[in-house]
């Protein structure tokens, strides 16, 4: 068996590459969205799907950027609201209701605490109480709001800006999945940093098979998916942190409190056909915990399958991942 390793902040292709003899592929790998990105598609237009798939993502990363001054969310934050392209107001229309859903876990007008924590450009620093009170009171999701035609957006709160970073990548994974439809492709894999998307199954007919990395960061990993038609995302408080004295605080901030989420997980990973919602939920249900994810998950089972591990190192799965996961760890099923 020949391994690929497709490396991620939490997931990455585990076994051989199911690649025949007689079939095309071709793939690539270039830096975008702040991580390392690897496209690979299989089929005869494979090198037309690839170009195409990394066009599409520079594309979204120049329109969806915070710090760039000609993408569109920075006018956004700038203006405080604006007209809108289809792709922002997609996003926009998914985070709101992925905020609501998850009564706030998830909430993209955060950006202005993540700034004061210097999560955006590593000037890393613990703000004052008194900073972060005044700073939640320019955070609430339900205060950016569409028009019908979703044309314009409004911010409903004075100095509210926000940040697509929580659900741009998985957005951006659907779309190249789109692109590889596009050019006739039925078999490719996309990783983008801490997201990992496929489509259909491998050139040889088998499962491609996403491995979940432990949080220890050695190399090991908690597990081995086997998927086909999936985007599987991994969020956790060991992907970006810094320590001050002596106390470690990681970017997965709780919109409601404005500190790092202290929910007792130490990662979640999430599958699901759609990728700007695994990639949402990923980070709300961390927020959230394990009680109210486990509930959460029970009332959105059909769209969802999670991985839960939390810091004393006890490993769960939904029902709907039992005989999908392998793991050299002994783990719990939750079921309905």
């Amino acid at each position: 068996m020949r391994l690929l390793l497709m490396m991620a902040a939490g997931v990455f292709l585990y076994g051989c590459t199911g690649k025949s003899t007689h079939e095309a592929s071709a793939s690539r790998e270039f830096f975008a969205m702040d991580t390392v990105m690897t496209v690979t598609a299989y089929g005869g237009r494979c090198e037309e799907a690839v170009e195409a798939a990394e066009k599409e993502v520079k594309r979204l990363d120049a329109l969806l950027s915070t710090g760039a001054e000609d993408s569109e969310v920075f006018r956004l934050n700038r203006e405080e609201g604006g007209f809108v392209s289809e792709d922002t107001a997609a996003l926009l229309e998914g985070a709101e209701r992925i905020c609501k859903e998850t009564d706030g876990a998830f909430d993209i007008s955060i950006y202005p605490v993540m700034q004061a924590w210097g999560f955006p450009d590593k000037e890393y620093r613990v703000p004052e109480p008194e900073e972060l009170k005044a700073l939640l009171d320019r955070v609430d999701g339900s205060q950016i709001v569409l028009d019908g035609k979703r044309e314009k957006v409004t911010f409903g709160l004075e100095g509210m800006e926000i940040d697509l970073g929580g659900i741009a990548k998985g957005y951006t994974s659907n779309r190249m999945m789109k692109i590889f439809q596009e050019y006739g492709i039925e078999s490719g894999i996309v990783s983008l940093g801490g997201n990992v998307q496929v489509l259909g199954r491998k050139a040889n007919g088998g499962n491609w098979r996403v491995a979940v990395r432990s949080p220890k960061g050695d190399g090991d990993f908690l597990g081995v998916l086997s998927v086909n038609g999936k985007s599987v995302v991994t969020s956790g408080g060991y992907e970006r942190y810094f320590e001050q004295d002596g106390k470690t605080y990681h970017h997965i901030l709780n919109p409601k409190s404005g500190y790092p989420a202290d929910s007792g997980l130490e990662s979640v990973t999430v599958v699901s056909e759609d990728g700007t919602l695994a990639d949402g939920l990923s980070t709300a249900l961390f927020v959230m915990g394990m009680e109210q994810a486990v509930s959460f998950w029970k009332l959105h089972r059909e769209e969802f399958d999670a991985v839960f591990l939390d810091k004393e190192g006890g490993l769960w799965i939904t029902e709907g991942l039992e005989g999908a996961f392998q793991s050299d760890f002994s783990y719990e099923i939750i079921r309905k």
